[in-house]
């Protein structure tokens, strides 16, 4: 039964990801631009605009000029609702952005024409590439001095293990940079540097060997270009969208977003070739999204979008129906049915109630801590989606009241930043001593922060040497070995937050031998076993 296909049809939800710096905040403000979602960018960098930029809404990311949280935009461009999920780069983040990839349906990797393909970028699209998620690459900053085009598409092949097709190619690059030919519409938009012009301006050019080409850009230019654009169509593949959509090839856009320039062409082309919202897998069968009943997934949750009131916010992204106002869903891990009054839609920290969403589209719903990340709404079928996971902490430390008077605050602050997915709580069985462990070192400062600022607690770390946690599975929780193994290393037991035995390792050496002495205990890296 085809339901709700026009609505399905008309939407694109799609992360955008790369290596901190490479500009994707800065794209995301210039793509909100076109949407008439924002009359100006806050250019993320100048100071003379002390309004920062619209998806960064934490104080801490104003101050240092990066993204922690991952944030939702959406608007409409030519008839069709775009969906942006805005990622942190920075590594120490990146359990947010892994998740926040199990919720869109295509990604737009940044990458930074001086820095070419960085570590974090190779890691995210790995797990595009794991998951056949399209993607489109734009090379940024082309208005500085970067590496040659040629080269930057070899190495975005070779380390990124990609097979790509440029759909619109540089002429020339940093102070020579005279615009863009779009091999996908066939024009040359001309590059003046200013950026109120720059959006307009593009002159249709159906045969390359005419001297209007000459006339525009120089004889030399004009050479260059045309041996330039032979050389790659004889290297390249042409492009095929079914190969696209199926994750074996990916275009490559050339620009400037600080500039506005090469970013419409990067739009125009998206929405034309990026897939509507896309089947997803739960744990009994494939779900579709033109099916008539709702269900879908919390990926992310985030406590005190606005620190006036305290509220949590779970994000969910739709997969499959309508979700509407008011109306009773069941919440599949707790077997609760619930129902929201004002479910929120998007953009960045302004936000609407709605009466109805579409798959594709993300809700933010009132949360009182019902929620954790992973779980599934339906309307009464009972599945889960899976493939949300809590990753094995690497940094450990002890977490102490810095403020005796305060100790509910920080009960609750810690309670509700776990919940977020920030990092994830331990508590010691010998003494009950809480230790925090996250992927990244930055975390702990960010929980420090916000414990302070949005729940008026202050603490204090301690370190502890832990290398590894690792969550305990026994065979049989009567047996002697799990006894004995218990007893042993009841210095090093700790239970998480959802009461599961957890081996805190002191070192890889120490993890080996415990694995060893006792084999029928089964030691997991991730809590989804």
């Amino acid at each position: 039964m085809k339901h709700n296909q026009k609505e399905i049809n008309k939407r694109r939800t799609f992360g955008i990801v790369s290596h901190p710096d490479a500009g994707k905040t800065t794209l995301t403000e210039k793509l909100l631009l076109f949407g008439g979602a924002i009359q100006e960018a806050g250019a993320v960098k100048s100071n003379k605009i002390k309004k920062g930029a619209t998806s960064d809404f934490m104080e801490i990311e104003r101050q240092r000029g990066i993204s922690v949280a991952t944030s939702v935009l959406a608007f409409e461009y030519e008839g069709i609702k775009i969906n942006i999920l805005d990622t942190p780069g920075h590594k120490d983040f990146a359990e947010d952005t892994f998740r926040t990839l199990t919720a869109v349906d295509s990604v737009i990797v940044v990458v930074d024409v001086a820095k070419g393909v960085e570590e974090q970028t190779e890691k995210l699209v790995e797990v595009c590439r794991m998951r056949n998620i399209p993607m489109i690459v734009f090379i940024n900053k082309l208005d500085r001095e970067g590496k040659d085009a040629f080269e930057l598409l070899d190495e975005i092949e070779q380390k990124l293990n990609l097979t790509v097709t440029p759909l619109s190619f540089p002429i020339g690059m940093g102070y020579d940079f005279k615009g863009i030919y779009n091999i996908w519409e066939k024009n040359v938009n001309l590059f003046t540097g200013d950026p109120r012009k720059d959006i307009e301006e593009t002159i249709e050019i159906d045969d390359l060997s005419s001297s209007e080409l000459d006339d525009l850009i120089g004889e030399k230019s004009a050479g260059t270009l045309r041996d330039e654009l032979e050389l790659a169509q004889g290297v390249y593949p042409e492009f095929d969208r079914q190969a696209y959509l199926e994750g074996r090839l990916q275009p490559v856009f050339f620009g400037s977003a600080l500039n506005n320039f090469g970013v419409r062409e990067l739009l125009d082309c998206f929405i034309s070739i990026a897939p509507p919202p896309r089947p997803k897998e739960s744990d009994t069968r494939l779900v579709k999204p033109d099916e008539k009943d709702f269900t879908g997934f919390v990926f992310k949750i985030h406590a005190n979008m606005d620190p006036k009131h305290r509220d949590r916010l779970a994000f969910v992204k739709i997969v499959s129906g309508k979700f509407e106002r008011n109306k009773n869903y069941l919440h599949v891990r707790n077997g609760k049915n619930m129902k929201f009054s004002s479910p929120n839609a998007f953009f960045a920290e302004k936000k609407e109630v709605i009466d109805v969403s579409w798959p594709g589209d993300i809700v933010g719903l009132h949360d009182t801590g019902n929620f954790k990340i992973g779980d599934t709404l339906t309307e009464g079928e009972q599945l889960m989606y899976k493939g949300i996971p809590s990753f094995s902490p690497e940094h450990f430390r002890y977490i102490n009241n810095a403020d005796p008077m305060k100790s509910k605050q920080l009960e609750k602050g810690i309670d509700q930043l776990m919940d977020e997915g920030v990092a994830q709580l331990f508590v010691l069985e010998l003494n009950g001593r809480k230790i925090i462990g996250t992927v990244g070192a930055l975390q702990f400062e960010v929980i420090q922060y916000r414990l302070e600022h949005e729940y008026g607690a202050k603490c204090t770390y301690e370190n502890l040497n832990v290398h590894k946690a690792t969550w305990v599975e026994p065979e049989d929780p009567k047996n002697e070995e799990f006894q004995d193994f218990k007893r042993v290393k009841s210095k090093f037991l700790a239970k998480d937050k959802s009461g599961q035995l957890v081996f805190l390792a002191d070192s890889p050496f120490s993890l080996q031998m415990t694995q060893q002495k006792y084999p029928s205990i089964k030691f997991h890296f991730t809590s989804e076993f």
